[in-house]
């Protein structure tokens, strides 16, 4: 009896090292008891949900791992007076791939629509984590025919310049707009080389053709920047190689609560094989999310820094890094794409996300952002920053990917604002 009672005694006793691993393993359960919590499908309602109750209320609900698909299709209707009235289709889609619970969501998207002005847009983009995450591959599609607006190079600073000088830096922010067609095609595939962390590799072929402005007259900064870098009028290529070292942690693709998205890399564009000029740039891409609520991880403070640099040779001038010209087209809220731009180019936001129904249908965000941009006045990087701010509702739209419809409205200067719709939060 007492050698029974010593040896259970005795078979309680931790070392260190058990209680450092009791203790991990304690903290996960908890992380995964709160995402199990957070990711409640059967409490949660989306357009799903509020399609069947309209149209099939006699329907019995499926059961939690069933009822939500994970596609999302919604029409692509836009107007403004550069477009004119656009109507089209979009779809995104979101899976995890293979069993491993520790596999990254994959991602896709594409949309076609076509404008009153004669505008045609179609593309494919994707975001797929092989299973247990071996490897990652992004890319894009992208077939247009096109009007980019354009304000110039620069970030709006006025300085006493040459008349060509004032031309191309347009410190008063006239719009004008490029037709052109336009094709990309674009693929990395990044390949883990530790937990979370992927090396990529891959290229990029950017051509534009039948470039003009058809309402200007006299020169124009497309023009003045082209003759000063030796680029052709009316045409250009950019192909280069991508060379990627990516860190991410993030707990979901579309819609992250918490964790880390780290991406830097090297474009090299090269003239054989194609590209109008030789030219190098360093682009980095920082996001990090806080999540303030054990109870209720919907309530996020996000993070943003995106920024491209030219380290030498020239880039195309629809090519330089700007305004809404990150990967995703999402950034400088409260600017058409391409307000502001340079061959330096940083950028800066956080959004605050919090949720208003219980049910997780609708909930808001407010947000804060700041880019700055060099131009060729003497103008430096971060000396001049530019301001933009506003807030939007969300619409849960597919609770199974966490897919929620962006609805924003957001200023800037110069009197720029505008209404911004989206699928999936801008980062």
């Amino acid at each position: 009896m007492l050698i029974s009672l010593h040896y259970n005694a005795f078979s309680q006793v931790q070392t260190p090292t058990d209680s450092v691993k009791a203790d991990s393993l304690r903290i996960k359960q908890k992380q995964a008891a709160a995402a199990a919590k957070a990711d409640n499908l059967s409490k949660q309602y989306d357009v799903g949900n509020l399609y069947n109750d309209i149209f099939r209320p006699h329907k019995k609900p499926d059961s939690v791992q069933k009822k939500s698909s994970g596609i999302t299709v919604i029409p692509n209707v836009a107007s403004n007076p550069s477009i004119g009235s656009q109507i089209g289709i979009k779809a995104v889609a979101g899976k995890k791939l293979g069993d491993d619970p520790n596999t990254l969501l994959s991602v896709a998207a594409t949309s076609a629509s076509i404008t009153t002005k004669g505008i045609i847009y179609f593309y494919v983009n994707h975001n797929v984590y092989t299973p247990g995450n071996k490897y990652n591959f992004q890319g894009n599609l992208v077939v247009a025919k096109t009007v980019t607006p354009d304000f110039g190079l620069g970030i709006g600073r006025g300085s006493d310049v040459s008349t060509d000088d004032h031309i191309l830096t347009n410190p008063e922010r006239k719009g004008r707009a490029l037709h052109s067609v336009y094709f990309n095609i674009r693929e990395k595939v990044y390949k883990e080389i530790d937990k979370n962390l992927f090396l990529g590799a891959g290229m990029s072929f950017d051509v534009r053709k039948s470039i003009e402005d058809t309402k200007s007259v006299g020169p124009t900064p497309y023009s003045i920047y082209n003759d000063r870098h030796g680029f052709s009028q009316s045409s250009y290529s950019a192909n280069g190689f991508l060379f990627n070292l990516q860190y991410t942690t993030r707990d979901n693709q579309n819609r992250a609560y918490k964790g880390i998205y780290v991406d830097a890399g090297i474009r090299i564009n090269q003239s054989w094989i194609g590209s109008s000029k030789n030219a190098m740039q360093f682009t980095t891409d920082f996001r990090k999310y806080f999540s303030l609520s054990e109870d209720h991880p919907e309530h996020v403070i996000a993070f943003w820094n995106w920024g491209s640099y030219l380290i030498s040779g020239n880039v195309p001038y629809l090519e330089l890094p700007g305004t809404a010209k990150d990967g995703s087209f999402r950034s400088g809220r409260g600017y058409t794409t391409g307000y502001f731009k340079g061959t330096k180019f940083d950028y800066s936001e956080v959004e605050y996300r919090f949720p208003i129904l219980r049910n997780k249908f609708l909930s808001g965000v407010t947000f804060f952002n700041l880019q700055t941009s060099n131009d060729e006045t003497g103008t430096k990087l971060f000396e001049v920053w530019q301001p933009g701010y506003g807030a939007g509702l969300r619409v849960l739209f597919n609770k199974a990917t966490r897919t929620n419809l962006c609805l924003d409205y957001a200023f800037g200067r110069y009197g720029a604002r505008g209404f911004f719709l989206g699928l999936n939060e801008a980062f």
